[in-house]
């Protein structure tokens, strides 16, 4: 993945999501653009995952959310839900498409897949949560090795 020996093991919780969703987002994008549409659409899911942990693991946009009793917090479906419950984010991203997409893409490869509309509507969602836009720069250099 993206992340291994690029993260820092002294980041707190809220911070190390934040950093391993946009080192996700980073190389989610750059395997589209070589071509692997499965491995790209698995690390952006990843990335989406702890995007989703990272803005529920802050306290202050914690206490803003409508959190129903049984709510688990540890569920990306659910969390999703809660954001778009609370008005934080609304449905022009498409989750249930995209976790059929993710399915889709852990059974086979797709090379001809056009995932220029859910690239587009997915980093629009990292926008909204706040995870983008970042400087690349100001993350850990690339390891071209990790796929």
């Amino acid at each position: 993945m993206p992340h291994f020996g690029l993260i820092d093991d002294s980041l707190c919780p809220e911070e190390y999501a934040l950093q391993r969703a946009r080192l996700h987002i980073r190389g989610g994008k750059r395997r589209l653009s070589q071509g692997k549409i499965s491995a790209g659409i698995i690390t952006l899911y990843d990335a989406l995952v702890f995007a989703l942990d990272w803005y529920i693991a802050s306290p202050e946009r914690r206490s803003k959310l409508r959190i129903a009793e049984g709510d688990d917090l540890k569920d990306d479906n659910t969390v999703y839900e809660i954001l778009k419950r609370s008005g934080v984010i609304d449905s022009s991203f498409d989750y249930d498409l995209f976790n059929k997409l993710v399915e889709k893409s852990l059974k086979e490869e797709m090379p001809e897949y056009d995932y220029g509309d859910i690239l587009v509507s997915f980093e629009a969602l990292m926008t909204r949560l706040g995870v983008m836009p970042f400087e690349e720069n100001g993350l850990p250099p690339e390891d071209p090795s990790t796929f």
